[in-house]
């Protein structure tokens, strides 16, 4: 699972993620069903990691809901984080979910259980043609909280078959440990992909510098802009998953406001356009000297120039 909070296309995208949640409900519901009559531990460990699709995908419903909300008075840049702290509750949920799949695999391995591998493949089967239904569905919209889950859709189908690969193997050797070895392998990916989530999460809650971006580079594209001088005071953060701020203070010469206007244009610009950070509140500060470029010696404060 990967933490899929971005901002939706409104209708379309809200429609194919509540269909898709319908779908992986009524699976969930299946493999737990089948797991407790195959008594195969791996189709439980897979309506766990299912379980983790279906609150991803319930986080990316209310995170295009919550997006879609205007500010207000008292929520002056929207509801963005109340879906990046469901995340990090999500994701804490199911670090205890993959330690209680551990647990019962070892317990398993030491007293094997005859597994229904029949009911096991078909059952993992039916999971691949959901997998295959929801990224169909996927394939219709463009919008990046949509490719994302396509992406992990594919994921998803690749553990299914894994299932279903172990369930042929217990089928012809008889050997039940494998069911087990089965479930190691889906909570460590359960792990792996909520440790992840916890991560970026923590991050965006600690206002660290988003995931994938640079403050060199970020400081040396806005220095590439004709008529900034020096910049300092540069702070980047998240305010949701795919909703970035920023805010610095830039150099310029002394110069009228109906040109500095430009400059700061060119900035929101390439900051927009380059690593998508769509607040900004930029400060300028003018020097006055016979060379504008390299001024250190301030002489002034500017206007505030906040963006939203």
């Amino acid at each position: 699972m990967h933490m899929h909070v971005h901002s939706g296309s409104g209708a379309g995208a809200s429609k194919v993620l509540r269909i898709s949640l319908f779908v992986t409900l009524a699976y969930i519901v299946l493999l737990v069903v089948a797991g407790l009559r195959a008594h195969s531990l791996a189709l439980l460990s897979e309506a766990g990691h299912n379980l983790s699709d279906f609150l991803a995908l319930l986080l990316s419903l209310v995170a295009v809901y919550l997006q879609s909300r205007p500010p207000s008075a008292t929520k002056t840049y929207g509801y963005h984080r109340a879906g990046v702290l469901a995340a990090l509750i999500n994701a804490a949920s199911l670090v205890a979910i993959s330690f209680f799949i551990f647990y019962e695999a070892f317990r398993r391995v030491q007293n094997p259980e005859p597994v229904h591998a029949g009911l096991m493949m078909w059952v993992a089967a039916a999971g691949v043609v959901m997998n295959g239904a929801i990224a169909l569905l996927f394939r219709s919209g463009g919008d990046v909280n949509i490719r994302s889950a396509l992406l992990h859709e594919v994921g998803d189908t690749l553990s299914t078959a894994a299932v279903i690969a172990g369930g042929w193997a217990i089928l012809v050797t008889h050997q039940y440990w494998i069911d087990s070895a089965l479930s190691f392998g889906i909570g460590a990916l359960i792990l792996w992909s909520s440790i992840g989530i916890l991560r970026e999460t923590m991050n965006i809650l600690l206002e660290g510098t988003p995931r994938g971006m640079k403050l060199d580079r970020l400081e040396a594209a806005i220095r590439k802009v004709e008529g900034v001088n020096d910049v300092h005071d540069l702070h980047v953060w998240s305010i949701g998953s795919e909703s970035h701020a920023l805010s610095c203070h830039i150099a310029i010469a002394d110069i009228p406001p109906s040109v500095s206007e430009r400059i700061l244009r060119d900035v929101k610009d390439v900051l927009l356009h380059d690593f998508r950070v769509v607040h900004t509140t930029i400060q300028f500060e003018h020097v006055e000297c016979e060379v504008a470029h390299g001024c250190v010696i301030p002489m002034g404060e500017a206007e505030h120039h906040p963006h939203h």
